[in-house]
């Protein structure tokens, strides 16, 4: 209802008067129309998600960098995103991206260029390995502190959607953490507020696969605790209550939702991203 911009190709007169007047209402205050040509408005769709995700792609790969440096990308984040010319927005670590826009348009745009433009977009190919790479981290990370071998173990797993606040879980990296897991012989419990039906369908007659009521229930028996989704409930749990459910004070935490030094004052082992 208010946006910072209103891309509009158009190559025929009338047509832009016509959107002109269509979008009127949603900019009282600015001008924030930006007619181009067909093409160039297709390219600025795609761009401009590209250009995102590559900025979620690059502090990724620098939050795995700042572990092995003993760097916390918390404070590097903090310092460069206080660059004006850089900017805090979309400067968060995290276990990858997914939905329904970065992966897609990324991938439009490489096949594009490959297919219109004989090139080939040596940055985005980047990313989207990057990105590819990024979503097997937190199966890793629960490996390296329980073994490759996964047989009985059990683990709670809170959020499955691609982000909080929807049920979408296309390209959503819980896909590739549940599987990383049971493929190393794990089962799971999971819990979403919302796209828990969603991850049915995803995991069809999947027995190592069960889902639980509530962000608590989804604890119990569980060696570990591994966070995926950063649902706004899921940012000041009762830490005693955990505790006290976990086979082992373990949380993995795949979106940095917690301070390390608190979560570690209390007796847990806390696993997060470049932190």
């Amino acid at each position: 209802m208010k946006p910072d911009r209103i891309v509009v190709g158009c190559d025929d007169e009338q047509a832009a008067l016509n959107m002109r007047a269509l979008y009127a209402p949603f900019q009282r205050n600015h001008d924030r129309l930006i007619l181009m040509d067909v093409r160039s408005a297709e390219l600025t769709k795609y761009a401009a998600n590209a250009m995102l995700a590559t900025r979620i792609g690059f502090m990724n790969e620098l939050a795995n960098l700042a572990e092995k440096l003993g760097a916390d990308i918390e404070n590097v984040r903090r310092g460069i995103g206080s660059d004006p010319r850089i900017g805090y927005d979309f400067l968060y670590a995290g276990a990858g991206y997914g939905g329904s826009c970065f992966p897609k348009d990324v991938k439009a745009l490489i096949k594009t260029a490959a297919a219109d433009a004989d090139m080939r977009l040596q940055v985005l190919t980047a990313v989207e390995a990057a990105n590819d790479a990024q979503k097997h981290v937190l199966g890793t990370k629960v490996k390296a502190r329980f073994g490759a071998d996964l047989r009985g173990k059990h683990f709670a797993l809170w959020g499955l959607a691609f982000k909080a606040n929807t049920d979408d879980m296309r390209e959503a990296t819980s896909r590739q953490v549940i599987q990383d897991l049971l493929a190393a012989g794990a089962t799971v419990t999971a819990y979403d507020p919302v796209a828990m039906d969603e991850a049915r369908h995803c995991f069809p007659n999947e027995p190592h696969l069960t889902y639980a009521a509530n962000q608590s229930a989804a604890l119990a028996n569980a060696d570990a605790l591994i966070i995926v989704t950063e649902w706004k409930e899921f940012r000041s749990p009762d830490f005693d209550a955990i505790k006290a459910t976990l086979k082992n004070p373990v949380i993995f935490d795949g979106r940095n939702l917690y301070d390390p030094a608190l979560v570690r004052s209390m007796g847990f082992e806390y696993f997060a991203i470049g932190r």
